[in-house]
């Protein structure tokens, strides 16, 4: 994983803001400071450091990389793809590249997609997969809605084809609710909106909540997936040994715990020093745990995310 070196306290957004929001973030969300870019980081450069991290720890070349997916709903451009500049910088000479956006939803996503490309196809043995997040890029400085949670960082796993074993890729669900789309997201610099004078001057390019979501939706299909994930592979729910849940509510993650049955300390937590970062914060969380101690070879997983759109993924693996 990584995070950019600039952190930012609660502090920070009291002054911001002009009034204190340290105490609200702290006792309802459990955030106390979070990271950002610098002015002239990006979401390679975010990249690029996880992925580094990533081939040291799993002691892999940058020529042994067959596909590089990126996950990112904060791409370096709109168009040609993050994934192909990170490749480059790493010298990821052979492998193939694309980025995919389903939001905070996108490290699962991929994470699935990945999976089923080394099963389905030799050619594919070893796969990265990094989910990045630069939402700093986007925010509205004087919207507490938004400012005060979301942050920056890239988290990435390495895949890897083994023969004649159970651990790995067990399952996996995706699921969208289109009809949430207009709620939140950054509705300018595409085709409908393109960038403008006018769209830069009504702040339309930054990153709003347009609508409130349902507070009771993520608990709701986080849990009615990871059942459905235990009645594919054939587990109870205290059998699975992590939870690594979308960190954009701490309340969030415990209801859903609660409503399985399942002990809470089975979910680990990481938005208390990060902030949301979106399509990193799940890695963050798998990465934070094994630093931990806390996961061992043959481990069950559960990876369950959300984001804008809305989408949801889920994915069981085996350590």
């Amino acid at each position: 994983m990584y995070a950019p070196e600039r952190v930012v306290p609660n502090s920070y957004f009291d002054t911001l803001l002009g009034e204190p929001v340290s105490e609200w973030l702290e006792q309802n969300v459990e955030i106390y400071e979070r990271h950002w870019c610098s002015e002239n980081q990006s979401t390679a450069d975010l990249c690029v450091e996880a992925a580094r991290d990533a081939m040291n720890r799993g002691n892999i070349r940058p020529e042994e990389i067959d596909l590089l997916v990126i996950s990112t709903d904060t791409p370096e451009y709109i168009s040609p793809s993050t994934a192909s500049k990170v490749q480059h910088l790493l010298g990821m000479h052979r492998a193939g590249t694309f980025d995919l956006n389903t939001a905070c939803a996108g490290f699962v996503t991929a994470l699935d997609l990945g999976g089923k490309y080394i099963r389905s196809d030799e050619n594919y043995n070893t796969v990265m997969v990094i989910g990045a997040y630069a939402m700093s890029k986007y925010l509205n400085m004087s919207d507490k809605k938004t400012v005060t949670l979301f942050a920056d960082g890239a988290g990435a796993v390495i895949l890897k084809a083994e023969s004649n074993t159970d651990r790995g890729y067990l399952a996996s669900q995706l699921i969208t609710k289109g009809e949430y789309y207009g709620y939140m997201g950054i509705y300018a610099g595409g085709t409908n909106q393109p960038v403008s004078p006018e769209v830069i001057e009504n702040k339309d390019q930054l990153l709003k909540f347009v609508t409130k979501f349902p507070k009771e939706l993520n608990p709701e299909m986080w849990s009615m997936m990871a059942r459905e994930l235990n009645a594919r592979i054939g587990v109870q729910p205290e059998e699975v040994d992590h939870y690594f849940l979308t960190q954009i509510n701490i309340n969030s993650i415990r209801e859903t715990m609660d409503r399985l049955g399942v002990d809470r300390a089975k979910a680990p937590t990481v938005m208390h020093k990060y902030g949301y970062t979106g399509s990193a914060c799940i890695p963050f969380a798998l990465h934070q745990t094994i630093l931990q101690g806390k996961v061992k070879r043959g481990d069950l997983m559960y990876f369950i995310g959300s984001g804008g759109g809305l989408a949801f993924a889920s994915a069981a693996f085996r350590y």
